[in-house]
């Protein structure tokens, strides 16, 4: 049940236009339980050039080293939002993994008439109705960056997987100083609790680790799977609208 005090997180309009500039990019070493680099985590947004107030959330996941000889990774999730709100209105999944076929999925998003359209691989298209707008797990991601933090305060971002729309209870934590690319940084800890499997299997808590300036940076991720935990540090930054970074 959703508490009375707990509400949608409505984004500040200057750090969502930071994090939105059209050439934000991200390069994440990503690490499994005890330090083992198993791989890389890229994520950009650039500029829908065809589009006005559009933009493309693209994000790659490739595995390295002696993880690759047993299960190899390499995914690709493109994200399209758009508004104010930086809602998605497309999103498209190419999932390369095992030594089986690839995995296509196709999500679009109708925001006004709150229909979302899925299909997977050949499949029939299936069609969900939902209450209310909803962001995806990427541009949840993005957007949760740029909310009013505040230790104690949580907050909602409804986002759509599973097949149903999803209310995201967003905690934020009391500001820590962590280490990163940057040097010691001041942080907000945030940690969305996700009850939906989503893409990769979780069992348990996600906390993410913001800067707390005007550019919200996630220098580091960390979250729980079926066996051990994943942890993503970041390696590099380039953002022209956060150019002392």
């Amino acid at each position: 049940m959703r508490g009375a005090e707990l509400k949608d997180g409505r984004p500040l309009p200057a750090i969502l236009n930071n994090i939105y500039s059209g050439n934000e990019v991200l390069h994440y070493v990503v690490s499994w339980s005890g330090g083992i680099k198993i791989g890389d985590l890229y994520l950009d947004i650039k500029k829908v050039a065809s589009e006005d107030d559009a933009y493309e959330i693209h994000a790659r996941v490739k595995d390295y080293g002696l993880f690759r000889l047993f299960y190899p990774v390499d995914d690709t999730f493109v994200t399209l939002v758009r508004g104010s709100l930086k809602l998605p209105y497309r999103y498209q999944v190419l999932q390369r993994e095992g030594r089986g076929s690839d995995t296509r999925r196709l999500t679009l998003y109708d925001q006004e008439r709150l229909r979302v359209r899925y299909r997977k691989n050949d499949g029939a298209e299936r069609i969900f109705t939902v209450n209310g707008p909803v962001y995806n797990e990427f541009s949840s991601f993005f957007v949760t960056r740029a909310m009013d933090l505040r230790p104690g305060t949580p907050f909602i971002v409804p986002t759509f997987a599973d097949e149903k729309r999803n209310e995201v209870k967003v905690l934020v934590g009391n500001r820590e100083d962590v280490e990163s690319m940057f040097g010691r940084v001041r942080t907000f800890p945030v940690m969305p609790v996700m009850k939906f499997k989503g893409l990769y299997d979780k069992n348990g808590d996600t906390v993410i680790w913001l800067t707390d300036d005007k550019c919200r940076v996630p220098v580091k991720i960390n979250s729980k799977i079926l066996i051990g935990s994943l942890t993503a540090k970041l390696v590099d930054y380039n953002n022209g609208a956060c150019a002392e970074k």
